[in-house]
């Protein structure tokens, strides 16, 4: 028998929103082997769903997001336009 597991994760970076959202969506695109089921979307914030079969699946690509998500703002912020 298999569970199912799921994270949500919102994030609000204000003016950042949609340039984080672009990086880490084009990544997510790209990635068609992900053994997770990954769905993003923006609006006010950026909301990302993730379903895996797998708690080790699900961990892995909540790590992965997240660095993604943390490099991309440290990448906006060391512009400072």
């Amino acid at each position: 028998m298999t569970s199912n597991f799921s994270a949500k994760i919102q994030i609000s970076a204000g003016k950042k929103n949609n340039a984080i959202y672009k990086s880490i969506e084009t990544d997510n695109k790209f990635y068609d082997e992900n053994p997770t089921k990954t769905e993003m979307s923006i609006d006010k914030e950026i909301m990302i769903l993730i379903d895996a079969q797998e708690l080790s699946h699900l961990r892995a690509n909540l790590n992965s997001t997240l660095r993604l998500i943390q490099a991309s703002n440290d990448s906006i912020e060391s512009v400072k336009i």
